[in-house]
């Protein structure tokens, strides 16, 4: 028997801004299809109307498109399976959870939320360890096994709210493989009868997501671990419908924890770190409340899937840096860890760093050329690759080139004062008045290269060391007493406002010594 094409899916919530647990569930989804020379399909799991918010599933979309993840099948691009949004798929359901009903398998119950309720508290009262409708419950509530028949058909005929729920057998055991884990055996005491269909008729994540795995051909379940609970329920699912055959593979992904490493990472963690945890910014519309956004903070998305891949996964190498078609070709379930993930954004923005050295100067320059702008300095692509050249080494976002680079466009009015202290002394303050002098007879070309010749010939007919006055020449240019190359800063600088700075810069220095 030939084995299926494999074909995966991420289904996620529209219940606001994709956490990026999520994205990492559908980066490892999309690198295990496209390493399978399988396919991945896209589920909007939209059943939960009171949860749902306007411009979630758009957020979704988007943020896995930035993030370079190619979905094969969805609610924006179609397919033989359509629709992808479960709210328009409800009919579909329904049959299915009659059927099981027809046969036993699951049952109609009119308990009223007071009810229920009151069940809960008898169960506490008595200190039952788990309040919940199940074998033994069941038998004292109002459903479709207490009642008479007629009276069941009367209910539904008249429009009473009712509920369908699974019928779970006592002293069963569920046993099924998972790829991450091995082999998970639960028995059946700890499995409820939960609601498959609810009273607006609506499936609930149970029923809807088994139906359309199975309709949809999903070989492999690739989830966060949020989810193993649910996995017993729904391979008993899978064995009432009779596709115990087709069942496909689960896969449970670990947590992603909190940077100390201690709990579940949470929006609260991020908030008060400073840091982002959503892939693109959002701003919820009910609240206007506003999260950050790996792309709004300056995050690449190469870089930012490289990060995610790592959180859990490893490929069993020294290599660190992936293109998406490195990842793809060296991703496995086997290599996923079991243990959680701590989030470490001190390595994301260590990713984010070398993914921006990579990049091309005049590349990078084009893309910040428009910051400059609006921070009113016009530039051209000459002197903004010259820029980028200077100072990408030394940052993490691209963005930080403009703020860095402010130096370049104002000549110092104050200067570090423990340099100064150190470093300015007579023989600093000769040895740049006697280089500004050979440069306001200099007629040569004004480069990196040719200034640092000048300036050795310089030193060396006045008698003084170039190590001796480097960082006082440093901070006469620019305030500082540490920085990216000099020689190049003065290349950029230009001739003339070399000079203007090494000019203004011995007065100003030694009446604040």
């Amino acid at each position: 028997m030939s084995q299926s094409p494999v074909r995966v899916r991420f289904a996620p919530s529209p219940t606001g801004p994709l956490h990026i647990g999520g994205v990492r569930t559908a980066l490892y989804n999309y690198l295990f299809a496209r390493q399978q020379g399988g396919q991945m399909l896209l589920r909007i799991e939209d059943t939960d109307q009171n949860r749902f918010v306007p411009g979630a599933e758009a957020y979704i979309l988007d943020a896995l498109e930035w993030l370079g993840i190619q979905i094969d099948e969805g609610p924006r691009h179609g397919g033989p399976h359509a629709p992808y949004r479960q709210s328009e798929r409800k009919d579909i359901y329904r049959q299915y959870a009659e059927q099981l009903v027809l046969e036993g398998k699951a049952y109609y119950a009119f308990d009223t939320p007071e009810e229920l309720d009151t069940m809960r508290k008898r169960l506490e009262e008595a200190n039952v360890p788990a309040a919940q409708y199940n074998a033994i419950t069941r038998m004292q509530m109002t459903n479709a096994l207490t009642l008479p028949v007629g009276e069941i058909k009367e209910r539904i005929e008249s429009g009473q709210p009712y509920v369908i729920r699974m019928k779970v057998q006592p002293k069963d055991e569920i046993r099924f493989h998972d790829l991450i884990r091995g082999w998970v055996a639960v028995h059946s005491s700890q499995i409820d009868d939960k609601v498959l269909v609810k009273s607006d008729g609506l499936p609930t994540y149970h029923l809807a997501n088994i139906v359309d795995d199975h309709l949809m051909g999903i070989t492999h379940v690739i989830r966060g671990e949020e989810w193993l609970p649910s996995a017993p329920l729904h391979v008993l699912l899978y064995k009432y419908l009779g596709w115990q055959d087709t069942m496909p593979q689960f896969a449970h992904l670990p947590l992603l924890l909190k940077p100390d490493g201690n709990g579940k990472l949470s929006k609260r963690d991020a908030d008060l770190g400073g840091f982002p945890i959503f892939p693109l910014e959002w701003t919820d519309p009910r609240t206007g409340e506003r999260a950050l956004g790996f792309r709004e903070e300056g995050y690449r998305p190469d870089a930012t899937a490289n990060f995610l891949a790592f959180l859990g996964w490893n490929p069993g190498t020294e290599q660190e840096l992936f293109s998406m078609e490195e990842l793809i070709r060296a991703f496995s379930l086997e290599r996923v860890h079991k243990a959680g993930a701590r989030f470490d954004i001190q390595k994301a923005q260590w990713y984010n760093q070398q993914y921006l050295k990579a990049q091309p100067d005049a590349a990078l320059a084009e893309q910040i050329l428009p910051q400059f702008g609006q921070n009113g300095i016009e530039l051209s692509p000459e002197q903004a690759t010259k820029i980028v050249h200077l100072l990408k080494d030394r940052v993490h976002f691209a963005g930080e080139i403009v703020n860095e680079s402010a130096f370049l466009f104002s000549a110092p009015t104050t200067y570090d004062p423990d340099v100064a202290a150190k470093r300015w002394n007579e023989e600093a303050a000769r040895a740049i008045a006697g280089f500004r002098d050979a440069l306001l007879s200099y007629e040569g070309t004004f480069a990196a290269e040719e200034i640092k010749h000048l300036l050795a010939q310089t030193l060396e007919s006045l008698g003084i060391k170039m190590g001796k006055v480097m960082q006082a020449l440093r901070l006469a240019l620019t305030g500082l007493g540490a920085g990216p190359d000099l020689m190049m800063t003065m290349e950029i600088l230009g001739k003339a406002e070399v000079v203007h700075r090494l000019s203004i810069a011995p007065e100003r220095l030694s009446s604040a010594s």
